[in-house]
């Protein structure tokens, strides 16, 4: 398959910078995730998270981190050659997200440099930052993304 693609390794120079639209939370959405894959009290259950440290329901921080990827997905990466990631460095949840937040996700790409090993791939080391609808910092994490360079025309 050739498919061409609208980014390539050579189209994420360090410093760029790519935003996502917003995604606003209900309630529903935060516990129906978090009865499936993370159902601690504060997530799931009212009474609980009212009588926990963050006085309501929040959501998971990996409800969050799946946000953060379907954000990127929509805004870029499904228009790249990705060959997809080695993994994440860090992850930082710093505020808890409620019911009712507006998200916004951007990615800085921080270090990129071509697979020694695989010449036809460039890596991308990138820094993606959530705020909510009052500009708050709500989550950190760095990573690393694997792109096809740009084929030779």
């Amino acid at each position: 398959m050739n498919k061409t693609f609208k980014y390539y390794w050579e189209d994420f120079p360090v410093g760029t910078i790519h935003e996502s639209g917003d995604v606003t939370l209900t309630q529903e959405e935060i516990v129906r995730f978090a009865r499936q894959f993370d159902p601690q009290p504060f997530h799931v259950d009212e009474a609980a998270a009212a009588d926990s440290v963050f006085g309501g329901i929040i959501a998971s921080g990996w409800h969050t981190c799946s946000l953060a990827m379907r954000m990127m997905c929509d805004s870029y990466l499904l228009d790249t050659a990705s060959q997809g990631s080695p993994g994440v460095e860090n992850i930082k949840w710093l505020k808890p997200v409620r019911p009712g937040d507006t998200l916004h996700l951007t990615m800085e790409v921080l270090e990129t440099r071509v697979l020694e090993s695989k010449p036809t791939l460039g890596l991308v080391r990138s820094r993606w930052r959530m705020f909510n609808q009052n500009n708050e910092s709500v989550m950190t994490m760095e990573g690393y993304g694997m792109f096809r360079r740009r084929p030779a025309t």
